[in-house]
């Protein structure tokens, strides 16, 4: 029997799942067309591969992967490409990002599928066919998952945990999942240990989940497999990476480190298993998932449904009722509403719930903090939300990284407890992309010094090479001209005029003499330039000045000569120093 320990602080809210996994999961039609984001994933956004007209199979690749931490994207289906342009994505901040726009022919016409042979692959090709196959964790932070799957250096792998947790309130995607399809989760569980090679495998499943957790046990007898099915407390966040870790194995991940494979542990969602092993047993990447639709609707249900499928043709499968005022993406603890109903359905759009005032009534306005520690008391991460709350308040930004704000995973709980209904959350957001923000702009501040610095330098180099460069020319000229002189001493008498023209000109023989050659030269170019500026500053078209223009021209010339204003060498002199 596993020993299982507990994590501090979280909640109990109402669960609200059994709305939603009364029914089997069904598959939603085709859509009028899809709207496919290129970056679906933490890492580089995928390159686009397809254009403006374009026909494309079901399965084909659309958006090649851009550097290791990056995922492939596919066609949902097959049809023709409308556009590559931006559009609004499921974010809360409502920007657009690159999208490939699809028109489906109706035909759902599948590209040639080739399962991997396990059996004669290397694991750094499983590595990059999961990749081409746009394998992505599912559970909600959507980090590619060949990145995770490749092992720690010098760190052996202790635990395989596989999260079919699923704690936030009105999500069921996992747990039908789970019920429906073990079978391929528990395959795709054996691929990640084969590659991983962990000392144990578990697989923690929330105990309000009676039908999963006894679906997953058949499936591991069936297989013969040694995993470890555990049942462990329902209590949000459970289902959080790091408290899940807790809960299984007593490990305490810091908060500062975030890759817990430095520890001995990696941690998978139950959809990830099961994409990874359609992925390898046939060819399949990642076009679909399944998602809860929930909330102020009629019909809540689970649905398979194609990666890029607006949100309100979806939604419209639930029949909402006609008060919903918006769609909120994830559940209703770290969900977002989104910016505009007709976004698409991404890889990690694991529920839409149907938004009413009736299910979600407005909050009351907010009051002062009144210190009481309840927000501190139910965090997971054991911050001080209270203090960082203050701090973010009055924008002492530097104070509330000495509270670990990004240590904060913003699982609502503090905002959830909060009795002066403080948005304890959108202050800890609205911090932590402030401090981004400056960062990006001492970042980008340094870069232009350092560009600002170079050039300083080219020009001094420049400067110094030019002048080398004419002190060469003229002590070159200088040791012609020596030349010419000796020779013209050590010609016979007969060549008199020869000797006779090269004494009028004599030229210095000696090193010491090239050099002052070379400098005079300097200077008389820097005075030709300084006539050149002053007969360029000379005021010009006054031939038609009236009288009294004329003589205050003339008094300004006497002002000017009275005060000793006149051409200098000294000003040359200066101009060639500087030079």
């Amino acid at each position: 029997m596993l020993n299982l320990f507990k994590f501090w602080g979280g909640i109990k809210p109402p669960s609200h799942k059994t709305e939603s996994n009364q029914h089997p999961i069904g598959v939603a039609p085709l859509p009028s067309h899809l709207i496919v984001p290129l970056h679906q994933s933490i890492g580089g956004t995928p390159k686009p591969v397809v254009q403006a007209g374009d026909k494309v199979l079901k399965g084909q690749l659309i958006g090649e992967a851009d550097g290791w931490i990056s995922a492939a994207v596919h066609a949902p289906t097959s049809g023709t490409v409308r556009e590559v342009a931006m559009h609004v994505r499921p974010h809360p901040s409502g920007l657009d990002s690159l999208c490939v726009v699809i028109d489906p022919d109706g035909r759902d016409e599948w590209i040639a599928r080739t399962p991997l042979d396990l059996a004669t692959t290397a694991p750094a090709d499983v590595f990059a066919h999961l990749q081409r196959s746009g394998v992505v964790g599912l559970g909600g932070a959507g980090f590619p998952a060949h990145g995770k799957l490749t092992p720690a250096p010098n760190v052996p792998m202790d635990e395989l945990i596989i999260n079919g947790a699923e704690c936030e309130p009105y999500i069921t995607c996992d747990d039908l999942l789970m019920r429906e399809r073990a079978d391929e989760i528990i395959r795709g569980i054996a691929l990640f240990r084969d590659l991983l090679q962990p000392k144990k495998v578990l697989i923690g499943i929330e105990d309000n989940k009676p039908e999963a957790v006894a679906a997953m046990t058949a499936a591991v007898a069936a297989r013969g497999e040694n995993f470890a099915v555990v049942a462990v407390p329902t209590r949000y966040p459970a289902g959080g990476a790091k408290q899940l870790i807790r809960v299984l194995t007593g490990k305490e991940v810091p908060g500062s480190m975030r890759s817990t494979a430095e520890m001995g542990v990696q941690v998978f969602n139950v959809a990830t298993a099961y994409t990874a092993w359609r992925a390898v047993a046939h060819g399949e990447p990642v076009i679909s998932r399944v998602v809860t639709l929930t909330g102020n609707v009629a019909e809540p249900r689970n649905y398979e449904v194609l990666i890029g499928t607006p949100m309100d043709e979806l939604l419209k499968l639930a029949r909402p009722h006609p008060d919903t005022n918006g769609i909120l993406m994830g559940g209703p603890m770290m969900g977002f509403l989104v910016p505009n109903r007709q976004v698409p359905v991404v890889k990690t759009t694991n529920c839409l719930i149907a938004h009413s005032e009736r299910l979600f009534p407005p909050k009351a306005p907010e009051m002062p903090c009144i210190r009481c520690g309840a927000c501190a008391t139910v965090c997971p991460h054991e911050l001080q939300p209270f203090e960082m709350y203050w701090y973010a308040r009055a924008k002492n930004f530097g104070k509330t990284q000495e509270y670990d704000i990004f240590d904060c995973i913003e699982c609502g709980c503090c905002s959830y407890v909060c009795p002066s209904r403080i948005p304890l959350v959108q202050y800890f957001r609205f911090a932590k992309s402030e401090i981004w923000a400056r960062e990006r702009e001492k970042k980008a501040a340094e870069e232009a010094k350092a560009r600002f610095e170079f050039k300083q330098f080219r020009d001094e180099r420049e400067k110094a090479e030019k002048a080398e460069k004419l002190a060469k020319a003229a002590a070159a000229q200088a040791a012609k001209k020596a030349a010419e002189a000796a020779a013209a001493a050590a010609a016979p008498a007969g060549d008199a005029p020869a000797t006779v023209a090269a004494t009028d000109a004599p030229a210095p023989a000696s090193a010491a003499d090239a050099d002052k050659a070379a400098k005079m030269a300097t200077i008389q170019a820097a005075m030709e330039r300084a006539k050149a500026q002053r007969e360029a500053a000379q005021p010009k078209n006054i031939e038609a000045l009236k009288p009294d223009q004329q003589r205050e021209l003339a008094e300004i010339e006497a002002r000017r000569q009275a005060a000793g204003i006149a051409d200098a060498p000294a000003s040359a002199t200066q101009e060639t120093k500087a030079e």
